[in-house]
């Protein structure tokens, strides 16, 4: 793990002597009290932090260091900064005393002295004091302390709150609101001083403020936003910006939990100050334009501060929206915008949530955002916000979301299915509102084609959040159709893989090495067919007739990380479609499934591995849903004894024929339905003993390898249970079941090669012999009725059981 060196080095930390350690704080002590830190110093601190953190034991520096530690936290190199913070937190928790000290000294603080306050905070009570001392300095007059101290304080006060939200009074909340306020709307319109940098122009004239800038160049003639420029920063422009990043979280934990004022008084309010125009007294500068957005009434000032934050909050997000419609200079700039973007929707809808009479003030700018951007698919990354907002207040302000949902389910993951930072946020917009889609967008679940993209494309990122949002997709229109998509998801991570290729290698470009898929892709006789792979919507079918050519084109594909990746999920999906299924699906429905099921056993992209997984998922579904509905096996019994009467699936579908084997014989009875006939039994078994007595007759076909144990006792059980309700087939039964024993004594069979196998098939065989001698006794035994498999004697009152234990217990409990 480390380099010899390296473990040299941390080995002597380790083993340093207390004598030295002494020593060495001495020495370091004498360098701490020159006037300059050189190298010398440097080495000594890393080496100390070397020291302290190689052991396991807490150290106690001395007094007088400690304290020498906590001034270099206000030097101005950020090297010692980091240094005295990094040994600090190596050592015991500072005292009181020294923490109090700290705490008076918040006049030098900066972020590496405030994560070390943080991080030695030890109880909610420690961050009750630190959150009074902060905000102790936000009261504080600039002309009362350094002013540089402020600009470390909000992202202090923000890391507390993350921790420990209950650790501020309503006084203390109100105070951070008021100030919020203050310096969202009313920070300095002129530009900070810049560093000069000397010269012969250099004078007053040169110091005269100048006004702050729009990203265009134009000379802002509004408030001070996050979005404007300028060759410095005055202290409340900084905190302006401060306040801006941490505005959300403040909203979102506090203000949602608080108590407002009544609903009806609040709209009333908000509509008074939306139709009044009169300036704020402090909102403009002299001579300053004033737009829509930050025209506001003076009546907003007889609002509650929680109010009056929420109402600038509104103002300041507006103002944002305006300023990202100017062409900014620099393309750094440009995303400077689209990030304020997403914030400012967010900040929005969160005020929206809170306060309702503010939907109908917001909408239409957020309207004319989404028009406005939505053409570009470069803006993705801000037009999920947007979708946030419509779905939580289009219906109640009655607008039609439908463009809005063709974007995001339909533009996005066709057009952008390879942007995996695109792909985590719209899965995990889904996955936190995926009931209120569900209510709100029923258009929804007619995208599952589209949205699979995402996981076909990146299957190990995305697998767990479709293992979350897919029961939501499973709704009876959709659900065989779904079935079908699932299955075939290989083929779409494949297909997706063809596409991206052939956008990137022009037809004219010769490639090192051809694809056939890829030249099948680009052909226009099968195009139809990877068009329907791609499909945007569901309801243009369930699959498609040509599905085996499909498999052949992308036979090579087979192999492709991706795909072999994404063929590697599809078991896992497939157990949370049909655990979904069987709690909304009718027997009609799950009898389609089965037939689907058998269907497509044959129909799958061959990868032998991921085909033999799906026919395991098969098996263990097809018991689940037999043995919920065993009508299903009579109503399907014609696609069921086709299938199991051919002898092709013993070889090549062994644990999905075994199962369906099992099914026919377990629940073809007058007990799971009465329309189960002599006929139909009779039909079965014939079928079952045509297979058995093929496969026990000869050697298995060229490339494949002898039938399991399992299967043939399987066929053999099954006989005899559908004989032991048929009478009239016991003898057909026996005779074979002899046969088999008379066979097997001459020596080795071709259709069994290992000899275990074989004593385990004739074991069997001469067990079901023995029952069916006596038909009544193999009927109770094969085909055992309900209250025999399920017994419940412990409660049954007329057997003796229940008094025996009863019994039992009052000896065992007596004294």
């Amino acid at each position: 793990m480390y380099s010899h060196a390296s473990e040299s080095l941390i080995k002597q930390a380790r083993e340093i002597q207390e004598s030295e350690l002494q020593k060495f704080y001495s020495r370091l002590m004498k360098m701490l009290q020159g006037k300059e830190l050189g190298h010398d110093t440097v080495d000594s601190l890393q080496r100390l932090h070397l020291i302290l953190s190689a052991t396991k034991y807490t150290r106690t520096l001395p007094l007088e260091l400690q304290k020498r530690f906590v001034a270099l936290l206000s030097s101005p190199a950020e090297q010692h900064q980091v240094l005295s913070a990094a040994v600090l937190r190596e050592t015991l928790p500072l005292t009181g005393q020294e923490l109090n000290y700290n705490q008076d000294n918040l006049g030098q603080l900066n972020s590496h002295a405030a994560g070390l306050l943080l991080s030695q905070a030890v109880s909610k009570g420690d961050l009750s004091s630190l959150c009074t001392q902060l905000l102790r300095n936000l009261e504080s007059r600039p002309s009362e302390g350094p002013t540089h101290s402020l600009m470390h304080t909000l992202p202090v006060l923000n890391n507390v709150l993350t921790h420990s939200p209950e650790c501020l009074s309503e006084d203390q909340m109100t105070l951070v609101s008021k100030k919020l306020v203050d310096w969202l709307r009313y920070a300095s319109v002129m530009q900070g001083v810049g560093t000069s940098s000397g010269g012969f122009f250099t004078g007053p004239r040169s110091r005269q403020p100048v006004p702050i800038a729009e990203l265009d160049g134009s000379v802002s003639g509004d408030f001070f936003t996050v979005l404007c420029v300028g060759q410095g920063f005055t202290e409340d422009q900084w905190m302006n910006v401060y306040s801006f990043s941490m505005l959300r979280h403040w909203l979102l934990t506090y203000h949602s939990s608080c108590s407002t004022v009544d609903a009806a008084n609040r709209l009333q309010l908000s509509l008074s100050v939306s139709h009044s125009f009169s300036n704020d007294d402090r909102s403009e500068v002299d001579g300053s334009v004033v737009s829509m957005v930050s025209a506001t009434s003076s009546s907003s000032r007889l609002l509650p501060p929680k109010e009056r934050l929420r109402e600038k909050a509104f103002q300041y997000c507006q103002r944002l929206i305006e300023q990202s419609d100017r062409k900014a200079h620099k393309k750094t700039d440009t995303e400077l915008q689209k990030a304020c973007l997403v914030e400012a929707v967010c900040i929005l809808d969160c005020v929206c949530v809170e306060d309702a009479s503010l939907v109908y003030r917001t909408f239409p700018c957020i309207k004319a955002l989404f028009g406005r951007l939505s053409s570009e698919l470069s803006n993705a990354r801000v037009l999920l916000p947007i979708a946030q907002f419509y779905l939580n207040h289009g219906e109640m302000a009655a607008v039609d979301c439908e463009n809005v949902w063709k974007v995001v389910f339909g533009r996005f993951p066709t057009e952008l299915f390879n942007d995996p930072f695109l792909a985590h946020e719209l899965l995990r917009f889904l996955r936190l509102n995926v009931e209120s889609i569900e209510l709100r967008v029923p258009q929804y679940t007619r995208y599952f084609p589209n949205l699979l993209k995402f996981l076909a494309w990146d299957s190990p990122a995305m697998v767990d959040d479709f293992v979350d949002l897919l029961p939501s997709m499973v709704t009876t229109g959709t659900a065989v159709e779904l079935l079908h998509t699932l299955l075939d998801l290989p083929c779409l991570s494949a297909t997706l893989v063809l596409q991206h290729r052939s956008t990137c290698l022009p037809i004219s470009e010769p490639v090192g090495r051809s694809f056939v898929s890829l030249d099948a892709f680009r052909n226009p006789s099968f195009r139809g067919l990877f068009l329907f792979v791609l499909r945007t919507e569901a309801g243009s079918g369930d699959t498609i007739d040509r599905l085996s050519t499909l498999h052949e084109l992308l036979v090579e594909a087979a192999d492709w990380p991706r795909v072999t990746q994404c063929a590697r999920t599809v078991p896992v999906l497939l157990h949370v479609f049909f655990n979904t299924i069987v709690t909304i699906a009718d027997e009609k429905l799950l009898a389609h499934l089965i037939l689907v099921m058998l269907e497509r056993s044959s129909l799958l992209l061959n990868i032998p591995a991921y085909i033999k997984e799906i026919h395991r998922v098969f098996s263990c579904h097809l018991l689940r849903l037999c043995k919920l509905h065993p009508s299903l096996v009579v109503n399907q019994s014609h696609e069921l004894l086709e299938f199991a009467g051919s002898t092709a699936s013993v070889y090549s579908k062994e644990e999905l024929y075994t199962h369906v084997v099992w099914v026919l014989g377990e629940y073809l009875s007058v007990s799971c339905d009465s329309r189960c006939s002599v006929s139909l039994i009779t039909s079965c078994f014939e079928a079952l003993e045509a297979v058995l007595f093929e496969i026990t007759s000869s050697a298995p076909p060229t490339g494949t390898v002898c039938p399991a144990p399992k299967v043939i006792n399987t066929l053999m059980s099954a006989l005899a249970k559908l004989a032991s309700r048929s009478h009239d087939l016991i003898p057909r039964v026996s005779l074979f079941l002899s046969k088999l024993r008379t066979v097997t004594r001459s020596g080795s069979v071709a259709w069994c090669s290992d000899e275990e196998d074989l004593i385990a098939i004739v074991t069997r065989g001469e067990e079901l012999w023995s029952l069916l001698k006596a038909p009544g006794v193999a009927q109770s035994v094969l085909t055992p009725p309900p209250h025999v498999i399920a017994p419940q004697w412990h409660r049954d009152t007329n057997v003796a059981l229940p008094l025996q234990l009863r019994a039992l217990t009052s000896l065992t409990h007596s004294q």
